[in-house]
């Protein structure tokens, strides 16, 4: 089968369920291999987060994805509608943190992406083919994957009281998706939305948007559109969340009471399954005597690739660009100061000064560019700065000023505590120094 993109691009606009905005959401295609990738339009830096189970932050009532300064809430139902329309490749832009609620099911996205016309592309989509049993259980809830030739879900959904229990096993495909689970509607129980409420949750909803169930009634704006409307939508939010592995599987799942942590839980080691058997794989393909290539060291690092490493984001991202890499020790990078800092404001009218502590704050980022590209990608660390020592600073910093600053890595601790030094210069004088120390912990910490 071949991967699939949209032949066009397509909008949708709403509010969204949890923070309550109104969100514009924009469908793109994208070449082959590209993905599902959103982007958010209102941040500086417009950054990209790819919906990999290792991103996920949140889990209460939805699945939230964060990778540096950018997050994006709630993404089950828009991976749901492209995953079970069958397109491998697209950009979703947004406006804001969270897609757009709609009427609480996937049927909008849906329509949407017909609307865009999914079309196939030249290469083959690649599968993870699950050749072994993996179960994952908390509590009463329960998911089991089994090996099986092509996407089936079988589920039961029910509450702590056991009404309203409804099960229902499904084939998915792009026809039985549009049809049968695309437009199940999400659910919540009357007593659970004041607790909600307080988590700061569902301040965008309301019955247009969501199924309530109080007792053995059913509050609703229209009648169900299933008799198993409530399994059906628990279907269609585990074929969202389990795009979260990264790539299309072969399996056959078969969940008991299951909710976003613990669909989240079986992707996590779907997912490290799925790197396992590709790096096998790799290590079977290459050949015993190959030539060995090296990459080409790093050398610069433009705003982009710093703005990959470093969480910070307009206006305190104090780092422009990296002019030389040393070595995997030592780096020099640059601050050009203009008049347009925001800060030049308040510090001081009619007598412009860079404060001394932003000057430290670039020597602590230029640290943090320094150990952070040491650190696989995966680990998806961030550095805290922890405390400065031996701070000096010896000339004023001007607008029109070209800040150059060299850092040092002198001693890493079990990859999580390192200390390192500074040195700002302008035209070859030093205008500060200082001894930093800062710690790395887990973004999602």
């Amino acid at each position: 089968m071949k991967q699939r993109t949209i032949l066009r691009e397509v909008s949708i606009s709403g509010k969204s369920l949890h923070t309550g905005e109104e969100v514009e959401l924009t469908l793109k295609p994208a070449a082959v291999g590209h993905g599902i990738v959103f982007q958010r339009m209102d941040l500086f830096g417009k950054p990209e987060l790819k919906p990999l189970v290792e991103f996920v932050t949140d889990l209460v009532r939805s699945t939230t994805i964060a990778d540096g300064h950018a997050k994006v809430n709630t993404v089950e139902h828009v991976l749901s509608a492209l995953s079970g329309c069958g397109v491998d490749n697209v950009l979703v832009e947004m406006n804001a943190s969270e897609p757009p609620i709609l009427d609480g099911s996937a049927k909008h996205f849906v329509n949407l992406i017909q609307q865009a016309e999914p079309v196939e592309q030249d290469a083959e989509r690649e599968y993870f083919v699950l050749d072994e049993p993996i179960s994952v259980t908390r509590g009463a809830s329960s998911i089991i994957a089994l090996p099986h030739d092509g996407f089936r879900v079988t589920c039961t959904s029910t509450d702590d009281r056991g009404i309203h229990t409804q099960h229902l096993s499904l084939d998915i495909d792009p026809e039985s998706y549009v049809a049968q689970v695309g437009p199940a509607r999400t659910f919540t129980i009357y007593e659970d939305i004041e607790e909600l409420l307080k988590l700061g949750k569902i301040k965008g909803g309301s019955l247009d948007s969501a199924i309530v169930i109080k007792g053995d009634k059913i509050l609703s704006k229209e009648p169900l559109r299933f008799k198993e409307e409530f399994v059906r939508h628990k279907i269609l939010d585990i074929v969202g969340d389990i795009v979260l592995v990264g790539m299309p599987i072969k399996a056959h799942f078969i969940a008991v009471r299951p909710g976003h942590a613990l669909n989240a839980e079986l992707s996590k080691v779907l997912r490290q399954k799925m790197l396992e058997k590709m790096k096998g794989a790799k290590k079977v393909a290459e050949p015993k005597k190959a030539v060995a290539v090296m990459d080409a060291p790093e050398t610069v690092m433009d705003i982009r690739r710093v703005m990959d490493l470093l969480p910070h984001r307009y206006p305190f991202i104090m780092i422009d660009r990296v002019i030389e890499v040393v070595s995997e020790d030592e780096l020099v990078a640059l601050k050009n100061v203009t008049i347009n800092e925001p800060y030049f404001q308040g510090h001081y009218p009619g007598r412009p000064v860079m404060p001394g502590v932003l000057q430290v704050e670039a020597m602590a980022q230029a640290a943090g560019v320094l150990l952070l590209r040491k650190l696989p990608v995966e680990e998806n660390k961030i550095a805290f700065f922890m405390s400065v020592d031996k701070v000096k600073f010896r000339q004023a910093v001007e607008p029109g000023d070209s800040v150059e600053i060299r850092v040092k890595l002198v001693k890493i601790r079990g990859n999580k505590i390192a200390t390192a030094t500074g040195v700002c210069t302008v035209g070859g004088k030093v205008v500060s120094s200082a001894e930093l120390m800062f710690m790395l912990a887990d973004v999602t910490d």
